[in-house]
């Protein structure tokens, strides 16, 4: 039987801080992650050290999380914001590198989750994981996330 997402207030817990060219910088933790609407995913990924992994994910989505910090795109411009790139890390330094388009309803689409929860065990002491689900690979699942970075530098091709 799984257990249910709740923690003991003597656990020690996680925080990940959304950091970048947002409006709203923040510091949240998986108890301020459940106040977003929760997705499902069931994921099967292949591991490069122990085979096919199979899991359940539970949590919001990268993109409605980021929206709700304002980055900092011009919204008139709908092109804008597709110069915008997300750096995830992880507590044990593992990174991962998105683009905004990924996950932007209006292109990529990607459902991609800041996990809360894996086969129903909470998330609440070792951080939220990165779930992308559209991924056959697992390196970008990041463990453990500890920093989510929102950068739009990237204003000039040339």
């Amino acid at each position: 039987m799984s257990q249910p997402l709740t923690r003991r207030a003597a656990d020690p817990v996680a925080e990940l801080a959304l950091t970048g060219d947002l409006a709203r910088p923040a510091r949240l933790t998986v108890s301020d992650l459940l106040a977003w609407p929760q997705h499902r995913a069931r994921v099967s990924f292949e591991c490069a050290t122990s085979g096919v992994q199979h899991h359940g994910f539970t949590g919001p989505l990268l993109h409605d999380v980021l929206s709700a910090a304002g980055p900092a795109f011009d919204p008139a411009r709908r092109k804008d914001r597709l110069r915008f790139l997300i750096a995830v890390t992880g507590a044990d330094g593992h990174h991962a590198l998105l683009s905004w388009a990924e996950i932007d309803p209006d292109f990529g689409r990607a459902a991609v989750l800041l996990a809360v929860s894996i086969d129903d065990n909470p998330l609440d002491r070792a951080g939220p994981q990165l779930v992308l689900p559209q991924d056959r690979c697992g390196a970008r699942h990041i463990s453990g996330i500890n920093a989510v970075r929102v950068d739009g530098g990237y204003t000039s091709w040339t």
